[in-house]
């Protein structure tokens, strides 16, 4: 029998071990704030077209909203694989930051939506966040500084404010010992 009609002979779970071992998608884009490369849902979900056809599957990715809370809504994404006779789920949650500054609405929920749909596909297709080992080590980022009078400064205190760490900050920051003053007298 041939590799394809061999592979239309599997169980569900046979085809979803066969991409979540031959699955490869590189983290092309770059976010020029965190200076860090990822992937997004759209690079998974095209990652994946090849075994559609070949395995006789198809992938989707639905979303709810889980509750409306006024404060902090949360959607719920969920990719799914299915053969027209199975199917295997995979859920993301993620909340809605509602007092996210520089965003209109729509993108305040736009962005939490792409983060749970990009978190529901890594969950169902088992794909970890870290360097890939084919894709070359990651070359270390230096830290940003961050002063008193930079504009990530007032995010900083705010976050702060709102029970953050400054430990978290630092792990993104070179502070200065002005700001880090400031910082720790919060």
């Amino acid at each position: 029998m041939a590799k394809k009609e061999e592979e239309k002979e599997l169980t569900l779970n046979e085809k979803l071990a066969i991409i979540q071992t031959e699955f490869k998608s590189k983290k092309s884009r770059f976010n020029s704030f965190g200076k860090y490369n990822f992937r997004s849902a759209e690079d998974i979900l095209e990652a994946t077209k090849p075994f559609l056809l070949r395995l006789s599957i198809s992938v989707t990715v639905t979303e709810e909203l889980v509750t409306s809370n006024q404060i902090f809504p949360i959607l719920k994404s969920i990719a799914t694989i299915s053969d027209g006779n199975d199917a295997i789920h995979a859920v993301a949650i993620v909340g809605v930051d509602l007092d996210q500054k520089g965003m209109q609405m729509p993108q305040k929920f736009g962005s939490a939506s792409s983060y749970g749909k990009k978190y529901a596909l890594g969950n169902l297709f088992l794909i970890d966040d870290t360097q890939d080992a084919d894709h070359g080590k990651a070359e270390p980022v230096a830290k940003s500084k961050l002063d008193v009078s930079d504009d990530a400064f007032v995010k900083a205190q705010d976050f702060i404010k709102k029970g953050g760490n400054i430990e978290t900050i630092k792990a993104k920051y070179e502070l200065t010992k002005a700001a880090e003053t400031v910082l720790y007298n919060l």
